[in-house]
This record gives C-alpha cells, structure tokens and sequence, in this order.
C-alpha cells in the first residue's frame, strides 16, 4: 500500500491548498507515470476548484483598451490607424459614445492580444452632449426646419413672409 494521500473532491481552502502544495511538489514528473498520471487529475481538480470558486472577472473592454494602449506606448492616432477610423471615431469609442463593432473586436484581439471574451461584453454607454440636450429626446417636437433662425438669428425670409 503506498503512503499517498487519496484523491479527493476539493470543498474546501484547506483541502484546495494542500493540493496546490502537492501539484507543486508533482511539477515536471513524466507523463504516463504514476505521479504524471497523479498530477494530471489533481490539476483538473484544481482547475474546476479555482473556475467555481476563485474566477476573475473580465475587465472592462474600454478601460481594457486604454490599459493596453498604455502599456504598448500607444496613442488614440495609433489605435485610430489600427483600426483604420479617424480620431472622432476612436474619441466616440473611448469615451463610451460608440459600441465597438465586430470587425474593431477582431482587430483589437489580434493586435492589442485582448481576449474576443473581454471586447464582446457589453458596457454602459454615455450619451452624448448632444442627445442629452435634443429636445426631440425630452418629449419636445423639433421645429421644422424653415421655422429655425438662420446663424445670423434671424429666421429665413421664406419664414417671415
């Protein structure tokens, strides 16, 4: 009979720990041998372990980006050739007012090496100063066109006749 503690379910810190310890003492044993074959089970035990009870939350896909950008050196101008879209785009991006689109996620993913599962999430957008001062948003009817003043503040002569 060996002296090797039993394989057991991981319901507890303690029980998770001591396997850790033990997959470490295990670390590089040879596939297909006992403490290999051993070391395999353990880790599939940890892993579910740790997807259950230790998971890490994706970030947020902008702030995800922006971390990125830093941590490459790069600015919004490369971010913007990158993605092949103009610095008005990439500012409506990184400031939450536009959603990324399937082909932004794709090139992100590729370039920046961020996770397709990060950039599809959804997130918060913030609307823009415009849409919060639209009156046709706030219930109001816009006034047709022909009845607005010109830049000069005066309404065109078709309006005043």
């Amino acid at each position: 009979m060996t002296d090797t503690p039993a394989i057991r379910p991981l319901r507890d810190e303690a029980v998770y720990e001591a396997t850790v310890a033990e997959v470490r003492r295990l670390w590089g044993s040879e596939p297909g041998t006992v403490d290999g074959d051993r070391l395999d089970v353990l880790l599939v035990l940890v892993d579910a372990y740790e997807a259950e009870h230790r998971a890490v939350e994706l970030p947020d896909p902008v702030e995800a980006i922006k971390v990125r950008m830093e941590d490459l050196g790069l600015d919004r101008d490369d971010l913007g050739g990158m993605l092949g879209i103009g610095s008005g785009r990439v500012s409506e991006v990184l400031n939450r007012r536009r959603r990324l689109t399937l082909d932004m996620i794709r090139v992100l993913a590729t370039e920046l090496r961020l996770s397709e599962a990060c950039l599809v999430q959804p997130y918060e957008l913030v609307p823009s100063d415009a849409a919060r001062r639209s009156p046709s948003r706030s219930g109001q009817r816009a006034r047709p066109e022909r009845d607005r003043p010109g830049p000069s503040g005066r309404k065109p002569a078709a309006a005043t006749q």
